[in-house]
Parts: structure tokens; sequence; C-alpha cells
């Protein structure tokens, strides 16, 4: 790969984490990767407010992270890139363990 493209990857890969590096963000595409869910659905899954659910989908609709479909006077929100759907598959398999798995969870310290 060529330095130019190299550098232009890396910035894609950096601009598309950062949409990513918030808990809020991530437990968010995680429960729309299941299936459209509106911001009241996901604020109460999430138990956080509305106006912060709708604050986080918001800079991930910028994105192209996720899109939104209108139903009336509901808004419904989806994984709109299927590179999300491939994180969220990777971030569970490291970092959501099956329940019945009895081995040792990492602390994040080291």
């Amino acid at each position: 790969m060529k330095a130019e493209a190299l550098a232009a990857a890396a910035d894609d890969a950096s601009a598309f984490l950062k949409s990513l590096a918030s808990p809020v963000r991530l437990r968010i595409l995680c429960a729309i990767s299941a299936r459209d869910a509106s911001v009241s659905e996901l604020a109460a899954l999430l138990r956080v407010r509305q106006s912060v659910v709708s604050q986080h989908l918001a800079l991930l609709r910028k994105d192209g992270l996720v899109n939104a479909r209108r139903d009336g006077q509901t808004v419904w929100y989806a994984v709109a890139d299927a590179r999300v759907e491939n994180v969220m598959e990777a971030l569970q398999a490291a970092f959501c363990p099956a329940a019945d798995d009895s081995g040792p969870r990492p602390t994040g310290k080291r």
C-alpha cells in the first residue's frame, strides 16, 4: 500500500473509531444492530435521558453510521454502515463473553 493510500485509510479509520468512542454510542449501536429502535425505546433500554440519546443519534447520523425512517410521529433508527456491524461483532466477542463463560475477564489494566 502506498504511503498516501495508507494515510487516507488511517484517517478514515480514525474518524470511524472516533464516532464509536462513547459508551452511550456503543450501546445504541449494539441495540440497533439487533433491530430498529426509536429514541424513547433506546432511552428506556439504556436508562439515559431521551435528550442524551437524541444527541448521540444526531452525531451517528451526521457520520453516516445510522439512518432514520419516519413512521407517523415515530422515527426509527437503524445501522446504515456494514462496518458498524462488523466492529460490533468483534467488540462483543472481545468484551461480552457468553454468560456461562467462567474464564477470566480482562480488567483493562496493564
